[in-house]
């Protein structure tokens, strides 16, 4: 089926001191469903035991009530994943939960960890075994192996010896650690219910259950929540903040606010300095649901033009689907999208989205809004052009494959067959966002400018043999 966004890997979500702590971890990993549809898991405890469970497919489908009953404890942690790191089966579902020498501990990560096949190379040297190809497995043995004395500085020596983006939860039967990279590149947050504290990837998870939000998780913060309360370490080197920027083009939900910043007014304001860069004579402006939606109104609020829901979404199409033998022409495409041609039909239309990886979707809409009656369709972007790939736990393309990389807007829009395209300016981007040069955030994406090195290497990674069933 036709997907071309760039999808976050995961969300993470944790609860301290709650009854019904899995019941709350499965709201909160509800309220994430957006980071991660792949697999989904929770792992709770009541102080003395870690009890797991895993599975592929969405939040709904993986926790029925009586898997619930059994997670019992007044604390647990949970995990949706996208996979950029590792294949899409059970073995990679997270949270990872172990036994070792000092006890259990289960952890959930958001992010990539960038040396993660050369400490992996150097511990299979050394006799380790792994059971998943995710990165986050090396963390568990580096863990396993440290000779710190308390879980929590073996937690931290293990993660000063890695490199790339993680905003991770760690739990044992007796405390609940959350922590974020120095360079805050993915997102963390605590929150409160009554007496309980509470950990997430986004605030509006804590506000599905009533909970409200706290702070958020610092840069190389690392916060420590036991039945003594909660303490806040700094155990890494201080690192410029990069928080990456497309959590506010597309990947955070649009009623979050991360890093004091509204995601959704952040939305619009690029809509905004969109128009200013690139106004049209046009009818209407519509966006490409759902994450077009505000800026295409910051856009059609700032040219004085209607704003028009031209384009209907289906919420109920999952992530495969059964085509007919004979085919539809752009079928993937239009089991989320239908077009209005009462809305369309003889206008001019200038369409707002949130980005463009391979150009294969804007194409197919362009054209379904012609066949829908439009005179005109004007594409408009309200970010840069995306040319490099993420390294940092987002799912991308290789350069080759970002349309952006190696054409121009004019080509790109003859491409589609847009009567004209535009991109939002990079500089326009960040002050939208409030940042001016880059500071304070990554946007790799659109500059190449990475903040944390990678190997450039190439290497496959390796597919295991071994087949769950």
């Amino acid at each position: 089926m036709d997907d071309d966004h760039f999808h976050d890997e995961c969300g993470v979500f944790g609860v301290w001191g709650a009854e019904e702590a899995s019941n709350l971890t499965y709201l909160g990993l509800h309220a994430l469903q957006h980071r991660g549809q792949e697999s989904a898991g929770i792992v709770s405890s009541e102080g003395t035991t870690l009890y797991a469970h895993r599975g592929l497919g969405l939040v709904q489908d993986v926790f029925p009530a009586d898997t619930l009953n059994a997670l019992v404890g007044d604390c647990a942690i949970g995990h949706v994943r996208y996979s950029t790191s590792g294949e899409t089966n059970l073995k990679n579902a997270q949270p990872i939960a172990v036994d070792y020498a000092h006890g259990s501990i289960a952890l959930g990560h958001n992010g990539n960890l960038t040396n993660a096949d050369e400490l992996r190379a150097s511990l299979e040297a050394d006799g380790s075994i792994f059971a998943t190809t995710s990165d986050t497995e090396v963390l568990v043995h580096l863990i396993a192996r440290s000779k710190a004395p308390s879980t929590v500085d073996r937690i931290a020596d293990a993660l000063s010896q890695v490199t790339g983006a993680y905003s991770m939860v760690f739990l044992t039967d007796q405390e609940l650690v959350a922590v974020r990279d120095p360079h805050g590149i993915r997102p963390l947050c605590l929150g409160q219910l009554k007496d309980a504290w509470l950990v997430a990837s986004e605030p509006p998870a804590f506000e599905l259950m009533g909970g409200t939000f706290a702070r958020d998780v610092e840069p190389g913060e690392m916060v420590v929540l036991n039945r003594f309360g909660s303490r806040s370490l700094r155990p890494f080197e201080e690192a410029e903040h990069r928080m990456c920027i497309f959590e506010y083009v597309y990947f955070a939900r649009p009623d979050a606010v991360l890093g004091g910043i509204s995601v959704y007014e952040a939305r619009k304001e690029l809509g905004r300095r969109l128009a200013d860069e690139a106004p049209a004579d046009v009818d209407l402006v519509i966006p490409v649901p759902d994450s077009g939606v505000p800026a295409a109104l910051g856009y059609a609020e700032r040219i004085g033009r209607p704003f028009e829901l031209g384009l209907i979404r289906s919420h109920y199409v999952g992530r495969t689907f059964i085509e007919p033998q004979q085919a539809i022409r752009h079928f993937g495409v239009r089991l989320k999208l239908h077009p209005q041609k009462s809305v369309l039909a003889g206008k001019r239309v200038l369409v707002v989205d949130d980005s463009i990886v391979r150009g294969t979707t804007s194409r197919k809409i362009v054209r379904m809004l012609r066949d829908a009656g439009a005179a005109e369709v004007h594409l408009r972007i309200s970010s840069p052009p995306t040319r490099w790939p993420c390294f940092y736990g987002i799912d991308t393309p290789s350069r080759g494959e970002l349309i952006g990389a190696s054409h121009t807007a004019e080509e790109i829009g003859r491409y589609i067959h847009a009567d004209s395209l535009s991109y939002l300016g990079i500089e326009s981007l960040h002050q939208a966002i409030g940042g001016a040069g880059g500071e304070g955030y990554c946007d790799a994406c659109f500059s190449g400018n990475y903040p944390v090195p990678f190997d450039e290497g190439g290497k496959p990674k390796r597919r295991l043999g071994l087949v769950g069933v």
